[in-house]
């Protein structure tokens, strides 16, 4: 922000760097989900493993939490006075 930055753009930023990780961690953790719940039917085969509403669900409040996660010390990095930041460095 001391350079010209304005606080939307630091919170993109912020934010931006955030997403992909969590967007990236969603779709492993899917695959990861899918692959172990196929692993124990053949391991458990009265287990129900395909329930597609819980991982959703799962997955969603995961993502949630995470863009909250991000957002919260993004808002906090745009506060932060540029001349305050320039003297703190």
């Amino acid at each position: 922000m001391a350079l010209g930055a304005l606080k939307r753009d630091v919170l993109w930023l912020v934010l931006g760097r955030g997403l992909r990780l969590i967007f990236a961690g969603a779709l492993l953790g899917l695959g990861g989900a899918i692959a172990t719940a196929r692993l124990l039917a053949a391991a458990i085969p009265e287990l129900p493993a395909r329930d597609p509403m819980a991982i959703a669900a799962i997955t969603i409040v995961l993502v949630a939490v995470a863009l909250l996660a991000c957002w919260l010390p993004a808002r906090r990095a745009a506060r932060v006075e540029p001349m305050e930041a320039l003297r703190n460095e």
